[in-house]
């Protein structure tokens, strides 16, 4: 639809202030959990508050894309501004652990409403051209949140009480919904007749399953019910894959993947989950152990990292929606981010910190080059009556790939190290104060082991990447259209099961 230029910048204003309430809801609370923890006496089911929130997050995807083509996107946007809302409240007078999880799992169910929707919206109100740009903005609030998330967290714990990481959301979600309700257009729904029962049932059993499987899969107690969640999910996943291909208006429009655009596009989604996303967390642990750094300069890699992934992700949207091109930077993207964990799997330890915060920050700025563009790629290839649900799909594997991953990543260190370290040393009760406080030659020992296992990890996102350089070669080239696809006028038939 044709909107007019200030209607537009209030729209953009909008989306991007709700994409950053969204995204700092999930790293201002990084910083809460152990204090959080502490008070409501559940150390034990604290991973559950960001599990929860992102297993609720990953399972609605491709329902909340579904059902924003079915209705319309304004309608669910609108609806999980209020439900994230009600469930901050909530978040924040919980009085026991499992209280806070439940609401952290609408948090996480709303969440993914707010982002999806957001991009969608987009979608359906920009020309191809124009999306990229746009694209850019929105996705900027993810490294934003970053940055910023983990050290507001810790000030408001500090001197406002951690019930605040939650409530801080209600004043700026309030005013964002007011912004909303004007500045979101009425956006028809093309009225599909049936939803996909059987295909969200079995979706959502095997992320669940999946996610438990790769939770439990480092803890020797739980190994053999990791293996029972692995068999349960590779089972529903193939149940999953025989009802989306019967379905007559399946969750995930498989048939699509047969436009070359669609398939690479989200081929390049899901490398960002794995060969990125997956290993941010255990930067500052690596160069905590390996380059014998304090906990707060340890931080300033994944800082570099995420810097220049922002900055690639605004100038690749602004040059893109000038061009129409993109096929290069999706080509260039990857292959500096190759060349850039190549470089960090052969890097010596004991370097300048500013060496490997460089490879790192080329490792950001390939990433962002493509993070935000395959989205707008992906959309621009899809007919307008799927656009919610291929930019769901595009976003779902991104999100899968770096939660498996990043269990992978965690097993090859946790295990790695236990395997590698001298019988005096226990690697259980191994921090880092205990490693910089010990002689030098434990310190060499450890840093050597560190380096050890964290050599093959980068390697291995290396040849990640490098399969993205082929996959961004083969994506066909283009540019993208100044001119939007006429919408089909929408059905009047009602949404059933």
């Amino acid at each position: 639809m044709s909107m007019s230029p200030w209607r537009l910048r209030l729209l953009i204003v909008s989306l991007l202030t709700v994409a950053i309430l969204g995204a700092l809801d999930h790293t201002i609370v990084s910083t809460s959990l152990a204090t959080v923890a502490g008070e409501l006496g559940a150390l034990a089911q604290m991973g559950w508050v960001v599990v929860g929130y992102t297993l609720a997050s990953t399972v609605l995807l491709p329902v909340l894309g579904k059902l924003g083509d079915a209705v319309g996107p304004r309608a669910v946007f609108l609806v999980s501004l209020v439900l994230f809302l009600v469930a901050s409240l909530a978040c924040g007078f919980a009085q026991d652990m499992p209280q806070l999880i439940g609401a952290r799992v609408v948090q996480g169910m709303s969440s993914a409403g707010l982002h999806l929707m957001s991009q969608t919206i987009v979608a359906r109100v920009t020309t191809p051209r124009e999306r990229p740009r746009y694209l850019a903005l929105i996705g900027a609030a993810f490294p934003v949140a970053i940055l910023i998330g983990p050290v507001l967290g810790g000030l408001i714990t500090d001197y406002w009480g951690w019930q605040w990481v939650f409530w801080i959301n209600i004043p700026f979600g309030v005013a964002a919904l007011l912004l909303a309700l004007v500045a979101v257009p009425h956006l028809p729904g093309f009225g599909r007749r049936r939803f996909d029962v059987g295909g969200s049932v079995s979706f959502a059993i095997a992320m669940v399953a999946l996610v438990l499987a790769v939770t439990w899969v480092g803890d020797p107690v739980l190994a053999a019910a990791s293996v029972v969640a692995f068999v349960v999910a590779g089972m529903a996943f193939a149940a999953f894959f025989l009802i989306e291909l019967r379905a007559p208006e399946p969750l995930v429009p498989l048939r699509l993947f047969a436009d070359r655009t669609i398939a690479v596009g989200t081929v390049l989604s899901a490398i960002i989950g794995i060969g990125l996303f997956s290993i941010t967390a255990y930067l500052p642990t690596y160069f905590q152990m390996a380059y014998r750094t304090s906990a707060t300069v340890s931080g300033l890699v994944p800082i570099a990292t995420v810097f220049g992934m922002l900055v690639s992700n605004l100038a690749t949207g602004w040059l893109v929606s000038r061009t129409g091109h993109y096929r290069v930077y999706c080509i260039v993207g990857t292959a500096l981010s190759a060349a850039g964990l190549f470089v960090m799997s052969v890097l010596p330890v004991g370097l300048p910190l500013w060496v490997p915060m460089i490879v790192m920050a080329v490792v950001g700025v390939g990433t962002g080059a493509f993070m935000s563009l395959v989205i707008a790629v992906v959309q621009s290839a899809a007919p307008r009556r799927d656009t919610g649900s291929m930019t769901a799909t595009v976003n779902l594997v991104r999100q899968v790939g770096s939660t498996v991953a990043t269990a992978i990543i965690g097993g090859v260190i946790g295990f790695g190290v236990a395997a590698l370290l001298p019988s005096s040393l226990d690697a259980a009760t191994l921090t880092p104060q205990f490693v910089h406080d010990a002689s030098a030659a434990v310190q060499s020992q450890v840093a050597g082991i560190y380096s050890g296992i964290f050599t093959p990890v980068f390697a291995a996102l290396a040849v990640t990447y490098a399969v993205g350089v082929v996959a961004a070669v083969l994506l066909p080239a283009g540019r993208l259209s100044d001119e939007s696809e006429p919408a089909p006028a929408p059905s009047s038939e009602p949404l059933t099961a």
